[in-house]
């Protein structure tokens, strides 16, 4: 069998929404994205003029504060909301390759940092998959599932675009 579209994904996030929960406490973006995602969107951010200490305190783990995260020009939120564009996204090309069957993982059980965009040394975006949401994926989809990925932020949104390539006629 030749690879095939299996299901495609897009999702859009408003920014000042997104930094406002970004700077919640206890919220579920806390965890939601993964070391190298924090890490390569600090970058990305300090590059762009965030200080290191304002950066920190908003991708750096549970504990993550701020008081100024609302501000829709934040890079470090713009980066962090496309990612989240990308999470939710990918969900959705997921889902679309099993319409009709039941969801392999209960929404409240998935792990969002499980679903990782990484960047190469262009800036490129990609998506890794881990833990049990790779192994899911690689059953219902197949081994050879390959992700494309496309995302953007202009203005007050971040968008991003996915396509789920597997084996079969989808």
């Amino acid at each position: 069998m030749s690879p095939a579209v299996r299901g495609v994904g897009v999702d859009t996030v408003e920014l000042g929404a997104f930094a406002a929960s970004l700077g919640e406490p206890g919220t579920r973006f806390a965890t939601a994205f993964s070391a190298t995602e924090r890490r390569q969107c600090r970058e990305r951010a300090e590059a762009r003029g965030v200080g290191r200490g304002a950066a920190t305190a908003r991708a750096d783990g549970p504990d993550a504060r701020t008081s100024s995260s609302s501000d829709r020009s934040d890079p470090l939120a713009r980066h962090l909301a496309a990612r989240w564009a990308v999470k939710e996204a990918v969900v959705k090309a997921w889902s679309s390759a099993l319409y009709g069957s039941p969801p392999p993982i209960a929404p409240d059980l998935l792990v969002w940092s499980e679903i990782e965009t990484v960047c190469d040394a262009w800036g490129r975006p990609a998506i890794r998959l881990g833990g049990e949401v790779a192994r899911q994926v690689a059953a219902t989809v197949g081994e050879g599932a390959r992700w494309h990925v496309s995302l953007s932020h202009d203005g007050d949104a971040a968008v991003a675009f996915v396509v789920l390539e597997g084996q079969g006629s989808g």
